[in-house]
């Protein structure tokens, strides 16, 4: 039996949050890509673009169809900066065949729109810590209104030309949307 590891840790415990979507696979690729001229890196980034692209359709799935999502693990009042590596292979064009650009873009609208209508910002017009409102018990002690902020990594996608698939495919549902409609939807699997 081989063991392979699909998602990066941040320790030895699995801590099954969405650091691996916040920080970890979007910059770990980031800066591969910087120093891909190092003999010592070579093979590397391949293998974070192959885990970026799985983990792309993972987060996609996450998503319901009401556009809400599973809150779990550290960190979340970043929101819909959960869905930074979604958004990330959006932009780089590592999106795995199975997952259409204008799906993607369809889910993380919906993520952002039911997030939005939550009435997120306060008075002088900044982000509130929690997720749907103010939920300040959410955050925790390294948590501050700017590293909120972090949760506009999710309009990564803007950088896209207006031409792009992303932007010019038409309205589709997304996964858990065709799903939860009774649409025949192919099984989720990992490519070796």
């Amino acid at each position: 039996m081989v063991f392979r590891r699909r998602v990066y840790g941040d320790g030895e415990l699995l801590r099954n949050d969405y650091y691996n979507s916040f920080v970890i696979q979007p910059l770990y690729i980031d800066v591969l890509k910087t120093f891909c001229g190092c003999s010592e890196l070579s093979g590397l980034l391949e293998k974070a673009l192959k885990r970026e692209r799985r983990y792309a359709a993972v987060l996609e799935r996450f998503i319901a169809p009401d556009g809400t999502y599973p809150i779990i693990g550290r960190s979340s009042a970043y929101r819909y900066g959960a869905f930074h590596a979604l958004s990330h292979a959006a932009l780089y064009g590592n999106l795995p065949d199975s997952l259409p650009p204008e799906q993607v873009r369809c889910a993380l609208s919906a993520v952002i729109s039911r997030t939005l209508s939550c009435g997120i910002f306060d008075e002088n017009g900044f982000l509130k810590i929690g997720i749907s409102g103010a939920q300040p018990s959410l955050g925790e002690f390294y948590i501050s209104t700017g590293s909120l902020y972090l949760c506009e990594t999710v309009f990564l996608p803007l950088g896209l030309p207006e031409s792009s698939r992303f932007w010019s495919g038409g309205e589709t549902r997304f996964t858990s949307q065709k799903i939860w409609t009774g649409e025949d939807v192919p099984a989720d699997f990992a490519e070796d």
